[in-house]
């Protein structure tokens, strides 16, 4: 259940985002579905991977090649899936960016349910 939470969540970062960037092409919200689930399994089985491997490039940048990485997923995601059109590399950083807060701030109601953040409010 969880797991389908999270991809109509991601469904829906991938329709805003691609709203809000030019050089995104994302047709309707089958695709949107459809883009979120790879995204998932790629990030699931091969980032790993390529976290290994590419250590000594993170390590020397401060951690900024994570930025190429995630682009990199994202290239993937749209050779895989037809319908989803990515223009520029530069156009993936951002998508991964924007993707990323837009993600997070979908989410923040439930992880404020259930617990895993938590606003604590200080007196003066």
């Amino acid at each position: 259940m969880k797991f389908i939470y999270k991809i109509i969540v991601t469904s829906f970062a991938v329709v805003i985002t691609a709203k809000l960037l030019p050089g995104i092409y994302v047709p309707n919200f089958i695709t949107a579905i459809i883009v979120a689930v790879v995204l998932s399994l790629l990030n699931t089985f091969l980032k790993p991977l390529l976290l290994i491997l590419t250590i000594p490039a993170t390590i020397f940048t401060l951690g900024l090649f994570l930025l190429i990485l995630n682009a990199f997923m994202i290239e993937l995601t749209s050779y895989i899936v037809k319908d989803f059109e990515v223009r520029s590399f530069g156009t993936a950083i951002l998508f991964s960016i924007i993707l990323s807060l837009i993600t997070f701030v979908l989410e923040l109601p439930d992880k404020l349910k259930s617990g895993k953040v938590v606003i604590k409010k200080y007196k003066e």
